[in-house]
């Protein structure tokens, strides 16, 4: 199957006005790079980023959305903020917040769904803890992580993307081998298979410590769509041999 690859930057709680506007004028100088191209950046930066990208091919999003619509929900951005501000993402489930903010798979999957409703893409990520891996429950932590989110979105579970960031390779240097990658990828098709009428078509991305020296590897296995790239998204020389590297 034909998926063209996708590559998306989370930014996390980095950046400044003067950063960010050298980095999205680093990517931008670079197109085309022969993939689709999304950035995740803060909340406040949305506005200029938004202003920056209009126009070309490089999407924008949020790393976060609220479950809820609207009300008293203090320091909450609802899906209908991030539609008006023109987002085509919106990373949830990260396993920061996972485990920062104690957020329960439900909540990931409400949070995924009113994405969906306002139009914005969720990008619905999953992965294990060193301790799960070693303790032989990667495929059931995964599985468990996607299955309340597939539940959840019902027959419009197709429109999501889905990344595996495996815990502890995020931010660790530490990168699951393609093999690796790729077992938990498979695993992630195949139940989406069961559940989604276009699982074949839906990109699953890969995330945890892609550099522009690994991510070739990564990217030529049949089921990695891509990455959700962290700390190399922040210089825009690596974000796009990282891109140039999913083109290929």
């Amino acid at each position: 199957m034909n998926r063209r690859r996708l590559v998306v930057g989370n930014w996390k709680m980095h950046g400044s006005r003067p950063a960010n506007a050298a980095l999205l004028d680093g990517i931008l100088q670079a197109r085309p790079v022969g993939c689709e191209v999304a950035v995740c950046v803060p909340f406040p930066y949305l506005s200029e980023t938004a202003a920056t990208l209009v126009g070309s091919d490089v999407r924008w999003g949020a790393q976060d959305c609220s479950a809820h619509e609207q009300g008293a929900y203090t320091g909450e951005v609802s899906a209908v903020m991030l539609a008006e501000l023109g987002c085509r993402y919106a990373i949830v489930g990260h396993s920061e917040r996972r485990a920062m903010h104690a957020e329960s798979d439900q909540l990931v999957a409400d949070k995924a769904k009113a994405a969906l409703g306002r139009g914005v893409t969720p990008i619905v990520c999953v992965g294990e803890t060193l301790a799960q891996r070693e303790a032989g429950q990667t495929e059931a932590v995964v599985k468990r992580q996607l299955s309340a989110v597939i539940h959840t979105l019902a027959h419009c579970a197709g429109e999501m993307v889905v990344a595996y960031e495996p815990v502890w390779a995020i931010g660790t240097g530490l990168s699951a081998s393609p093999e690796q990658a790729q077992a938990v990828h498979a695993l992630l098709r195949a139940q989406l298979r069961a559940a989604a009428p276009h699982a074949d078509v839906m990109k699953i991305l890969y995330g945890g410590s892609v550099k522009p020296d690994n991510a070739l590897a990564l990217f030529s296995q049949p089921d990695i769509d891509g990455g959700l790239i962290g700390g190399a998204s922040l210089k825009a020389a690596d974000f796009v041999a990282i891109c140039r590297a999913a083109a290929q």
